[in-house]
């Protein structure tokens, strides 16, 4: 049964195109509601004629026809006029949410990205109390506490008052650092307005450390908030305490022995050397004496003996069978441990009025009392930032230094003394 078609007013922006595509309304797709309803109204009313009525079937498939050819523009054109009803009852999104914070994120080992926000409120705060130059800065918090330890390294932005990110580059990677903002003063404090947490920056090349640990965990063992194990990094671990060697017979014996060959080696070298001092008709060439002296020159030791005795020399007290067993055998393999230990160390130093105050970096440095000061701190890789303020006890008068350190490390093949291991050299 041929269903009715709804009045022009009840029908859909799609129905309604529809309709005016029967009609051969020209640019009908690029009208809204109301304009298309006032244009069919008005050819209606013109022909003096209603629109016919279709029956559900062929509408159902015209519409499934039509639909194959939209491309979105009608449902985008309908949904454009319900979002902007919705868009009527919210307001803008706020510049800011009213609480200090500051997000460090490192984006590799080079670089991190800092973004922040600060309330107009508590920056005029800090600018009451002295702030002039807002800064960002970055600190090297590798196993200290910043609450109450100095960084390890420091480095300072100038910031502008309307920025909201920024990018750092990264001194040293494979370290822990903290980003903070805040105001510097004409007479050297540091105002803090926010600080992020610790991050650790990835390191440039694959790690050395490889620790190989196994285990079993059972198919119902619940894996949320369970810790199996904790992997300790080698610069944390505390060093091994010493074996206790126990002495056996047999090695008592080695001992001893080795002991015993090595005195009995040094006197027939002596004895050898002094009956060459001492004998003054040998006839020999000093680069033949010498190769009795240095180990060197120990294969030409059965052929000189020859000559010697068949000079009539005295070999008293030198034995053949020894001094040719000395020459003849090769030292023992003895496991050694070696170790090096190396690092540098940045001093900034200098001397100002004994009532003045001096900041580097920032931080305020203690006067002696001749007004001398000296400061010392880690000299790691990259560029070291330090500028040097000093301002009188009137405030009237201040100096200022700025400096900068760079250091590169080329080659680091170091290790304690207890991280030493036995290296078995022949």
């Amino acid at each position: 049964m041929a269903r009715e078609r709804p009045p022009l007013e009840e029908m859909t922006l799609r129905q309604l195109r529809k309709v005016a595509a029967e009609l051969e309304i020209s640019r009908y797709s690029r009208m809204r509601k109301s304009q298309l309803l006032a244009d069919i109204q008005t050819i209606l009313s013109a022909q003096g004629t209603a629109s016919t009525t279709d029956s559900s079937n062929s509408e159902t498939q015209e519409i499934v026809e039509a639909s194959k050819f939209n491309l979105g523009s009608e449902e985008t054109e309908e949904n454009l006029e319900a979002l902007a009803a919705i868009d009527k009852s919210i307001g803008d999104l706020p510049t800011g949410y009213g609480e200090s914070r500051i997000v460090l994120l490192p984006r590799d080992p080079q670089w991190a990205y800092v973004y922040w926000d600060v309330p107009n409120a508590h920056k005029e705060e800090l600018r009451k109390q002295g702030g002039q130059q807002l800064a960002l800065r970055l600190y090297d918090a590798t196993d200290v506490n910043l609450d109450y330890q100095t960084p390890n390294n420091l480095q300072e932005y100038n910031s502008d008052e309307l920025a909201r990110e920024w990018y750092l580059p990264i001194p040293i990677s494979d370290r822990d650092y903290v980003a903070e903002l805040g105001y510097r003063c004409a007479d050297g404090r540091w105002l803090v307005l926010t600080r992020s947490k610790v991050v650790h920056v990835p390191p440039v090349f694959p790690s050395e450390w490889v620790e190989d640990n196994f285990i079993t965990v059972p198919w119902d063992q619940t894996l949320i908030g369970q810790t199996f194990f904790t992997l300790v990094p080698p610069a944390k671990k505390a060093a091994p305490a010493p074996e206790e060697t126990t002495t056996t017979a047999d090695t008592s014996y080695d001992e001893i022995f080795n002991i015993a060959r090595e005195a009995e080696i040094q006197r027939i070298s002596g004895s050898l050397y002094g009956s060459m001092q001492h004998e003054s008709g040998i006839g020999m060439a000093p680069e033949s004496i010498s190769s009795y002296i240095f180990p060197s020159g120990a294969g030409l030791f059965a052929g000189a003996a020859g000559a010697l005795s068949a000079s009539g020399i005295n070999y008293s007290g030198i034995g053949m069978e020894s001094s040719y067993s000395f020459f003849s055998s090769e030292a023992p393999i003895r496991p050694r441990q070696f170790w090096l230990v190396a690092d540098a160390e940045l001093i900034v130093y200098g001397a100002t009025e004994p009532d003045a105050s001096v900041t580097i970096g920032g931080r305020p440095i203690k006067l002696n009392a001749d007004g001398t000061f000296r400061f010392h701190t880690s000299f790691q890789d990259g560029i070291q930032d330090y500028p040097i303020f000093a301002v009188a006890a009137d405030g009237e008068q201040n100096r200022a230094i700025h400096m900068k350190f760079e250091r590169q490390t080329l080659e680091r093949r170091t290790n304690t003394k207890e991280e030493a291991i036995p290296e078995w050299i022949s």
